[in-house]
This record gives structure tokens, sequence and C-alpha cells, in this order.
């Protein structure tokens, strides 16, 4: 039976980005993924989030992303768009990326990484017991693993097996989306009509000023409203030409369907992430309408919260309980989604009652105050875990900001590409002593002497010591003292009398 200290199941953006965290960290890490390679049937998501865009930043590879994508300003809610370009980070924009490359791109770093896939298979069963996991796969091989987590979507095996309830709402709306032939082009864009919001458009194009510009050439994609949102059968070339007649009273002369498949708004969230051995992240543990675009953010945001704290449960230096902090500090900001995006599907209504909300929800997000906040939200930038009373950074991400150090000037970003922590000492040098630690966190005497600015809340006093975790997010903040610095470091990298043991 092959071992591995984690097997991920799936190799969507969740499931590739916790592994590649596993990597980094020197776990054995596997992956199972019942794609044969890593197309990509159909639409799924279409773009990363300035946070996500910053927690690849923090692993060195965001210049890949960019290098492939279009910039814009498309953070928004319901049909406001939100302009983030006077935000304070370096990334003060989304991207504009399918899904199938944004895989793509994080497939080839985790093979530099040198993760196994286990290709053209499933997880279909496992059994834990107290020193691991046994894994069935589809084709009778067993795996064995020290911890197995489920990054296997919205249907997730893993989850169900595992018998953590997945509760939320039914969907009340429901959308056929399809890639098609037509005889006609038709309206490319998006047109709200009283029967629901339709929309048209290419696979290849460009954003200009905003505004997307369509190629000329090529199969069509769709999306139409369903009448029934609880269709449990296949959507039909038949239902489509059906919803665009009833619409704009033409098929446009629809006669090929490349793909089709179906969305609702239904929202789900696992009662638990953890159960054990067993773990929960992306769709499996949380989905709702991809109204908002936050589903592949927040599961890419999972992973990146999860992954150093299974590595060093795995090797050893924390505790299993470490574990409970990713359900504690994940679980209240997907429920914060799926209570933003539920907002949008009813913003999204054509009724005309709706219609007047939505005209006092754009005058509101037309201000400077609810704009920021919104904003900061949507783009991830506003997440903040609860650890208790202290300065403003505390629990929040850590800016990116232009170090000067004795070697010379350094981003801070630069410092988290190997995913350790890192102690970061603005006062005189030596006014911490961290060398107790040094296995484990990396030092640097620095100093900065710009301005504090953390996205939405404004400008906040300068500390003289920051302790930053792998994800990215301040663990302690200094005010001329130590206090309270042995407690987060041990609190969130093992006490000192634990060693680390082989991670294979």
């Amino acid at each position: 039976m092959r071992e591995h200290a984690v097997v991920v199941a799936g190799a969507g953006p969740t499931g590739l980005m916790l592994a590649g965290e596993l990597a980094l960290a020197g776990v054995d890490v596997a992956i199972v993924e019942r794609r044969p390679d890593q197309g990509l049937a159909g639409t799924r998501a279409g773009g990363l989030s300035a946070r996500t865009l910053e927690v690849l930043d923090q692993r060195g590879i965001v210049d890949r992303f960019l290098a492939e994508g279009q910039i814009a300003q498309v953070t928004g809610f319901a049909v406001t768009r939100l302009d983030i370009s006077d935000f304070p980070t370096r990334h003060n924009y989304g991207l504009a990326l399918r899904q199938k490359h944004i895989e793509r791109i994080l497939a080839g770093w985790v093979g530099e990484l040198a993760v196994p896939i286990y290709r053209s298979l499933e997880v279909t069963g496992f059994a834990q017991d107290e020193t691991g996991v046994t894994i069935e796969l589809s084709d009778d091989a067993s795996l064995r693993a020290g911890y197995l987590v489920g990054c296997d979507g919205g249907r997730s095996l893993v989850r169900k097996a595992a018998g953590i309830a997945f509760e939320g709402w039914d969907p009340t709306t429901g959308n056929i989306l399809a890639e098609v032939e037509m005889e006609e082009e038709p309206p490319l864009g998006i047109h709200r009509t009283a029967l629901g919001i339709y929309a048209f458009g290419r696979e290849e194009y460009e954003i200009h000023d905003g505004k997307i510009v369509f190629a000329k050439e090529g199969p069509i994609g769709v999306m139409v409203p369903e009448k029934n949102a609880g269709a449990t059968t296949e959507p039909t070339l038949g239902d489509l030409r059906e919803a665009l007649i009833a619409a704009f009273g033409t098929d446009y002369g629809l006669h090929r369907v490349n793909w089709i498949s179906r969305f609702t708004d239904m929202s789900r969230q696992a009662t638990a992430y953890r159960k054990g051995r067993i773990l929960l992240a992306g769709d499996a543990a949380h989905v709702h309408s991809p109204v908002g675009g936050q589903g592949l953010n927040t599961g890419v945001q999972d992973a990146v919260n999860l992954g150093w704290k299974l590595a060093q449960v795995v090797k050893g230096t924390s505790p299993e309980a470490l574990l409970d902090t990713y359900h504690a500090e994940r679980h209240p900001v997907a429920a914060r989604v799926l209570r933003m995006t539920m907002a949008q599907v009813a913003l999204q209504r054509t009724d005309d009652r709706t219609e007047a909300l939505r005209e006092v929800v754009t005058e509101l997000l037309g201000m400077e105050e609810p704009r920021k906040r919104i904003a900061a939200e949507m783009s991830g930038l506003a997440i903040h875990y609860e650890f208790g009373e202290g300065h403003p950074l505390l629990g929040r991400r850590m800016p990116d900001l232009d170090l000067t150090t004795a070697d010379g000037p350094v981003r801070l970003f630069a410092l988290l590409q190997d995913a350790r922590p890192v102690f970061v000492n603005l006062d005189v040098p030596g006014s911490f002593d961290i060398a107790p630690w040094s296995d484990r966190i990396r030092s640097v005497d620095a100093g900065y002497d710009g301005a504090w600015e953390l996205p939405a809340l404004g400008l906040v006093s300068a500390p003289t010591a920051v302790l930053i975790r792998p994800d990215g997010y301040v663990a302690w903040v200094g005010n001329g003292t130590q206090d309270g610095l042995q407690a987060a470091v041990n609190s969130w990298f093992g006490q000192l009398g634990s060693r680390p043991k082989s991670a294979d």
C-alpha cells in the first residue's frame, strides 16, 4: 500500500494550492484526481481577487497569472462595479482569467514541487483510525495517509463519507450555461429582462476601459435563466431554445451545443471543516451562487490557511489542536461569503420592487465609506481573524511593505515565499530575542518609514515588531515590549520543546 503524509482528493484550484503549500513545507503530499489531465470543459470561475493575487505574490508566483490574465476593476456587488484602485495594495484590481488557465498554471507550479498526482482515479471510501486514514480508490487500490483533505467539490464524497452535514438553503434560481453554434450573432453582453438576466459572449475577449470586447468569431457562450430552479435532469438543446425564444422571440439559429450545464443559487456550508483526520476545503466545505466571483478565491485562501497548520502537525512541531483553528477562522469567512452572495442574488431579481431596492443600494455604494467597506470584503482584503484585543493589524493581512535591511531593500512578501513564519523587528536591532525559535521562524531586522494603511480601515499606528504567519496574517504586534510574544509563538508555531520529525 502506497503511503503519504497527506492525501488531497481533487486537483481543482483549492486542491492544487493546498498541495503546493504542503510541498513547500516539506510534507509528503499526493493528489487523487478523477480527470486524466488538467483539462476543464465548460465555464467555471472567471478571475482572481486582490487578496488571492496577494497570496500568490507571497509565494512568488503571481507573475505567472498576471502574464496570462487581464487586469481590470472587476470587483463588484450585484450589478454595481466597485473601484479599488485607491486601495493600499500592489494588487488594487481583479484579474480576469478563466479557471482552466488558473488550474493549468497552479498545476505547473505543483509539478515543479514534485507532487505526485494519481490521475483518472477517485476516492471511493476511507476508514480512519488513531494513526491515519486508509483510502480506497476507484481502481480497487488503497492509499495510506496521516490525513485526508476533501477538495472534491460541492458533491464531495469525502464530506458525505465523513458524515459531515451540509446545511443551508435550497435553490431559488437556476441558470443554463452552454457553449453553442448559432447562425446569427446574438446581442453580446448582459441583458436584464422581465424573465431574468441573459448573457451572450465568446471564449476570447479583451478588456478596454473597463468594458469587455468579445472576439468577432468563435462559438457563443450563453447563460439563460430556468423556470424550474430545482431541475434534476441534464438541460438539453431544446430547453435552451425554449428559453431564448421566450425572451427574444428567436433562437438565433441555434443548431449545435458543444457543452451544456446548469448552476443554481443553492447555498450550503459544512457544519465542520474537520472530523478527526478528515478535513474539507473549497467547494467541499461551501457552495453558493457564482455571483460576485468569490467561490474559487475563498477555496484557494482556505488552502493557504490550512496548509502550514497541517504541515506543522504532520511534522510534530504543533499539536493536533492547531487544526481546530482552521475551522474557527475559515468557517465564519465562508458564512459571510454565503450571506453576501445571497444578498446579491436577491438584488438581481427583475421585479419593480427589487429594481427600487437595487437603485438605493447602488446609491449607497456610490458613497466613500460603504464602497470601501464592501469592496474590501468582496476583494478578500478585509478578512479579519479574531485573535482578541490589540493593534488593528492583529489577525489581518500584513501589508506588502518596502523594507530596508542591512542587506538592501526587500519587499515583505518576498520574505514569505518559502511559507515559513517571519518575525520583523522594526525597532533597534537586537531589541527582541527571537533566537530560541530560529529553526522555525525567520527573523529580519528592518526599517520602514512610510505610512501603515489597511484597506477600509485607513491609517494605523506603526508597530515596533510583527510576527507574521506563513499565510500572511499577523499573529502578534509589538509596541516596544516582548509582552505576549512567547505565548503567540507557542500557540501558533509550537512549544520550544517540540522538535520537528521527518515529514515522510
